[in-house]
């Protein structure tokens, strides 16, 4: 049997492959949200927290040996493989103007907490734009309408394809809809910016457009 230290992301949904799981199945069966086993997919090298160990090192356990021998063989796929697979996973990644402000969520770490722009996997076939503005609400609360596409790339740390939206702000008062994965939704001045995500880290249309907003 497969001994996983420490899990992430990637082993996490090396796991429901193995299960033959659906995310929503996946979720249901470890019962937590469907947005956690999203964000696994968009973030292989995170590091679940420490009750989310535990959560799948029982999973795992109980599951039968045909469970445990295809994780096994799934836990090992070639570089080509893996690259590929990350790359084609696609993140909507909303930035919500409201007046002299930008909406950002705090997300729950491995022990560390990150603040970023609302976001959310996008499906094959999926509307980028769509995504976007509705992953702000459900994450958010706030209504929100896409004034322009700022472009994509391929995330730095994630390996993700990332697709950036620039938002106006309609409606709803900012609160944290997903407590699972977030702690924490704030207004920040567009001045204070940089002092919550370094500079390095923001995808460089995003100043531009900030800069013209």
């Amino acid at each position: 049997m497969e001994i996983v230290q420490t899990w992430t992301g990637r082993t996490a949904c090396v796991l429901q492959a193995a299960l033959r799981l659906t995310n929503e199945q996946f979720a249901e069966h470890l019962g937590i949200s469907t947005r956690t086993i999203v964000r696994w997919h968009a973030n292989p090298d995170l590091a679940p927290r420490t009750e989310m160990q535990q959560l799948l090192d029982t999973t795992y356990e109980k599951a039968g040996d045909a469970v445990r021998r295809r994780f096994g063989l799934l836990l090992r796929p070639t570089a080509e493989v893996a690259v590929a697979q990350a790359q084609a996973l696609r993140v909507a990644i909303a930035v919500v103007l409201r007046g002299d402000q930008v909406l950002l969520v705090c997300r729950r770490g491995d022990e560390t907490l990150s603040w970023q722009f609302p976001a959310g996997m996008c499906k094959p076939g999926a509307v980028v734009a769509s995504v976007a503005v509705q992953e702000t609400h459900a994450e958010t609360g706030v209504h929100c309408a896409v004034r322009e596409e700022l472009g994509s790339r391929v995330h730095p740390k994630t390996g993700v394809l990332a697709s950036y939206v620039l938002c106006d702000y309609l409606a709803g008062e900012a609160t944290n809809r997903d407590s699972v994965e977030n702690t924490d939704v704030a207004w920040v001045p567009l001045a204070s910016l940089t002092r919550f995500i370094p500079t390095e880290n923001i995808y460089p249309p995003i100043l531009s457009a900030l800069e013209a907003a």
